[in-house]
Formats: structure tokens, C-alpha cells, sequence
């Protein structure tokens, strides 16, 4: 396997990149690069063989990489890996930030958490139309029957549709009982109107009850040891934690503690179903899950202007303000730090903009990546005459 390595050391904020946002981000990268990258696409990054056919450099493409990376004006350092479906990567750390490093996963974890529940459906464990009431107790899961979330699924709960749109403090509580909490999520939800399968709400209710449905049906006394067993299982996620607010109550959507180099290992297993039986739950998980729901809470709209779907725990990604995309070209889980995992199905390829900003960065983390998209994605098609 072939790393290409750059690694900026800045002394200038302006080089280093200051505190900003999507708009700062996105022109002092793109606009000042695209045109440069552009121009010298056909004369440095490519060039004529004997046979008149036209041939890419990879190592033109990655110093035009390096040069827009340099410009990118960010919040904090960061770390963007890519890798093409020859296990071909690219490796560019901004200031010491490196792959290595710890940072909150925020809504990055969504993925993750998803994923392990999905192995645990494929295992039989569990089925996407089973009910939170077929695994937890009525003190535990207090919906009446004759409430229309009663009827909600294992299946509504990764997709997010499943109606449990009123959030709860307890969930950021580092020493409240994670039943307890899972109980109050609905009691707190209970005759709120909604129907299941019907609208789409991003939010953290939805996994931290599919966890409790799966630390039920795995025998275990929380989900550190749900998470220890698919780690044992798999290999993957060795410096990873959920602990946030704490190990007992983690935030299943948003609490886990990882490295940029555990969530790559887990993209490229994900993507190649090498934890699954097949490739059918990557294909579904993958896919658009809310083609007939309404769209009630997307931070992709509020921050991009960019109606996303949802699949199982990712973003279906659309560029575009209303949803009109027959096929998904890229999925992603950005989280509110900026940290921006993503897989790209259509050319094949994977990675990640590793990084810790503010909260409620995550707009900024996109920016880093959408910034070098062009160039990335001519890197990912150039093949070396």
C-alpha cells in the first residue's frame, strides 16, 4: 500500500486557519483554489502519451491537494485520510494533528452504533420489526397500546422515523440510569401525535432505545459490553469508548471517544461487509430509508441548505435543496466537532476529516472535505500509465 504523507507546520493564522464558519471556510478554500486546480489540471496533472491517449498524475494531483489543503481555512487542526478501492491512500495532517489522536465522536458514533445493532440482527439476535416492548419491561417502556408509538419498530428507530421527537436532559447526565432514562424518553414522548414510520427527526432518543433493546436481547448488563463483545468479535474500535456523559449512560447517537485510524478500520470493514454474513444489511444500511417520510429536523438543511435521507444511522447525501437523487452517490455521519467520516459509493472510495472544533462545528469539518472534493475525486480516477 501506497501513503502519501503531508504534514503542514503553520506559524500564520492565516495559514493555520482561524475560527469561522461554513461560508469562510468553504470561499477561503475553494474559490481560491478551484480555478489554480483547474487550470493546471491539464497541464500538470496530466499529460499526453505516444498514443495520443491522455494520462493523470497522481503526484501532480496530490501537490495541488497539498496546496488547497495549506489554504483551508478551519477552526482547528485536522487529519484527512482517503483511500480508493486498491487500498491506494492519501494522508494529509494538518499542524500535529494526526490519526492518532483522541477526539469526541459527537453524531459520528451514529454509524458505529447502528452498525453494531445491524451485526446483531444478522446474527439473529435481533429483527428490524421487532418492538422496544419485546424487550423491555412496562417500567421500563410505558407506552399504552393504544398510543400510535406502540407500534414502532427496531427498524423506525435507525432510520430515525420513529416519533420520539422530545428530547430528554437525562441523556447528558453522566450518572443517570440508562433504563431509567430510556423509560423517561417515553414517558416524554407518550401522546405526542406522532406515527412511526412517517416523519424523519434527527435525534438521540432513537438509538438510545434500539441500544436498550440490544443489551436486552445480548444478556448484557449495559452497552460497554455490547461494544466489548463486537470489538472481540471484529477486531475493530481498540482505543474506542462510549463514555460520554459517562460509561454507564453513554449517548448511543453522539458519546463515544475514538481515533481517526479506529473509525477507518471500521469504514473499510463496514463497506466490505466483512462483519456481516453478506453485503445485503451494508446495502440496506447504505440506502435511502425515508423515501416516503416527511422531513421534520435535519441539521444537513439547517447547516447546508441541502435536503439529505437517512439510511441506518448515515446520511444519504444529496447535494441539492430538494431531494431528487435516484441513487446515492455518498454516505456520510458528520459530527457536531466537525469530524466528517464518509464512504463514496459510486467511485469507491473512503475516509475522513478527523478533528475536535467547537461544538457546533460540524458545517466546518464538511467544508474541508468539500473544499478538495474535485481534486480528491480526480485522484480516486486517475489510473497511472
Amino acid at each position: 500500500m501506497r501513503v502519501f504523507a503531508v504534514v503542514i507546520f503553520c506559524g500564520l493564522l492565516a495559514a493555520c486557519g482561524g475560527s469561522s464558519g461554513w461560508e469562510s471556510s468553504t470561499s477561503s478554500s475553494s474559490s481560491s483554489s478551484s480555478s489554480s486546480a483547474s487550470s493546471s489540471a491539464s497541464s500538470s496533472a496530466s499529460s499526453s502519451s505516444s498514443s495520443g491517449q491522455t494520462a493523470c498524475s497522481r503526484e501532480s494531483l496530490e501537490s495541488q491537494l497539498q496546496s488547497e489543503l495549506e489554504m483551508v481555512n478551519t477552526d482547528t487542526a485536522f487529519s484527512l485520510f482517503i483511500e480508493d478501492g486498491e487500498g491506494e491512500t492519501f494522508l494529509y495532517n494538518r499542524d500535529d494533528y494526526n490519526l492518532e489522536m483522541e477526539f469526541e465522536s459527537a453524531s459520528t458514533s451514529k454509524w458505529v452504533t447502528a452498525a453494531v445493532i445491524l451485526n446483531m440482527v444478522d446474527q439473529g439476535m435481533l429483527n428490524l420489526s421487532d418492538r422496544p416492548q419485546d424487550y423491555l419491561n412496562e417500567s421500563e417502556w410505558p407506552i399504552p397500546e393504544d398510543d400510535p408509538l406502540y407500534g414502532m419498530t427496531l427498524r423506525t428507530l435507525l432510520n430515525f422515523t420513529s416519533g420520539l421527537s422530545n428530547s430528554v436532559a437525562c441523556t447528558n447526565i453522566p450518572g443517570a440510569d440508562f433504563f431509567a432514562c430510556v423509560s423517561n424518553i417515553a414517558s416524554s414522548n407518550t401522546a405526542n401525535g406522532k406515527t412511526p414510520g412517517t416523519e424523519f427527526y434527527y435525534g438521540s432518543n432513537h438509538l438510545q432505545v434500539a441500544g436498550a433493546m440490544a443489551i436486552r436481547a445480548n444478556e448484557s448488563s449495559g452497552w460497554a459490553e455490547v461494544f466489548a463483545d463486537f470489538k472481540t468479535e471484529t477486531g475493530l474500535f481498540p482505543n474506542s469508548i462510549y463514555n460520554l456523559p459517562s460509561v454507564g449512560n453513554p449517548r448511543l447517537a453522539g458519546g463515544m471517544s475514538t481515533r481517526g485510524s479506529d473509525y477507518i478500520q471500521f469504514i473499510r470493514a463496514f463497506k466490505n461487509g466483512d462483519f456481516y454474513s453478506s453485503t445485503d444489511l451494508v446495502n440496506l444500511a447504505s440506502s435511502d430509508q425515508i423515501a416516503t417520510a416527511s422531513i421534520e429536523n435535519s441539521p444537513a438543511f439547517m447547516g447546508l441548505g441541502e435536503q439529505w435521507h437517512y439510511g441506518y444511522g448515515m446520511w444519504m447525501e444529496c447535494h441539492s435543496l430538494q431531494y431528487n437523487c435516484e441513487t446515492v452517490a455518498q454516505v456520510s455521519s458528520p459530527g457536531a466537532y466537525g469530524a466528517y467520516p464518509f464512504w463514496n459509493k459510486a467511485l469507491n472510495y473512503f475516509g475522513i476529516v478527523a478533528r475536535q472544533g467547537e461544538l457546533g462545528t460540524f458545517t466546518d469539518g464538511y467544508a474541508v472535505f468539500d473544499s478538495v472534493r474535485e481534486n480528491l475525486e480526480a485522484w480516486v480516477s486517475c489510473e497511472q500509465p
